[in-house]
């Protein structure tokens, strides 16, 4: 990437913000793995309440920005790491470049959605769904399914997309609950099964949902809220919440201790857990931490429970993160393609 000179203008990095090495008075830079049209939501409302702070950001899926951080390591090039899932923060290597911060309105945040040592905490969160596109369903006279198990049906032979565990933080969680659930010797066996009727792997952890309303595929394994997205933009699309459990992943935010302006990276994160934005967070994310976050009836029309703790699986973060990399060299010998 080039570097920048000071009296160079930033060129747009994604279509949500600019991008610059070394934030100035007023503005940061955030490293997140949220959904791009959720970004700019957010980034709207924190303009409303902050207008003299601009916020450049960069969107990489869950792994790229993982490797992406690693990378830097030696000169980190950000000042707050925004909804990255938790399994990927609790990395040993990624915490010891955070720094410990209590942001306003964090006492009212469950002991479970943040850190003892105040090195992350939790604002949003997602778990496992099935985009199933009933028109395709219907039109080659195949079943609905309701759990993991009905996935391995040879009917469905060519007609599911799954995410890339290597890259999509969905795609992992969907993994690793899998083997949680199980038992990683049928696990492992159960992954090989639906990798039979796997057309492809997608590197994102929403475009499977998005193919399946299109049509390309009868079935897009995805996260539950990417289902209620397409739902409520009209396409033929039924949410299922597999019947073993839904995985789960919680969205952390931290502030790096190499940051250049922590004054306002701080602002960011009181933010993050303010009334206004958890009023956001209940519009279009299926699970938070803040109190205030309450689904929309639309949102629950769609699909998603009103208590979504009666549907998910309990997941061990510890395992996930402590195992993640034997795992992933373990799905990439066995099952990438």
């Amino acid at each position: 990437m080039t570097k920048w000179t000071r009296s160079t203008k930033c060129a747009a990095m994604i279509a949500l913000a600019s991008f610059c090495y070394g934030a100035q008075a007023g503005e940061i830079t955030a490293y997140t793995s949220l959904e791009e049209d959720d970004i700019r939501v957010y980034l709207q409302g924190f303009a409303k309440a902050k207008p003299a702070i601009k916020v450049n950001v960069l969107r990489l899926s869950t792994g790229d920005l993982a490797a992406r951080m690693l990378a830097e390591k030696s000169n980190p090039r950000h000042d707050v790491i925004w909804g990255w899932a938790v399994t990927q923060m609790v990395d040993p290597r990624i915490l010891e470049m955070t720094e410990a911060y209590k942001p306003a309105g964090i006492d009212q945040v469950k002991p479970e959605f943040k850190d003892a040592q105040n090195r992350w905490f939790a604002t949003t969160g997602y778990f496992a769904g099935f985009c199933v596109n009933t028109e395709i369903l219907k039109k080659n006279n195949l079943p609905m399914p309701s759990s993991w198990a009905d996935l391995t049906n040879p009917a469905y032979k060519g007609q599911i997309v799954m995410p890339n565990a290597a890259s999509s933080g969905t795609g992992y969680l969907q993994v690793v609950s899998i083997l949680q659930m199980k038992g990683e010797e049928k696990g492992w066996q159960y992954l090989k099964d639906l990798d039979k009727n796997i057309a492809q792997y997608i590197k994102s952890g929403s475009r499977p949902c998005k193919m399946a309303s299109t049509g390309e595929y009868a079935i897009g394994l995805s996260f539950a809220f990417s289902g209620v997205k397409q739902i409520m933009e009209g396409y033929p699309i039924k949410l299922v919440i597999p019947s073993e459990g839904a995985g789960y992943e919680t969205e952390v935010n931290a502030l790096m201790k190499t940051a250049k302006n922590k004054a306002d990276a701080k602002q960011f994160l009181d933010w993050l857990l303010t009334l206004d934005a958890a009023k956001l967070y209940g519009e279009r994310a299926e699970m938070s931490s803040v109190p205030g976050a309450k689904p929309t009836a639309d949102i629950l029309k769609a699909g998603l429970p009103a208590d979504v703790a009666t549907v998910l699986y309990k997941m061990d973060f510890d395992a996930s993160a402590k195992n993640k990399d034997r795992i992933i060299a373990e799905w990439k010998k066995s099952i990438e393609r």
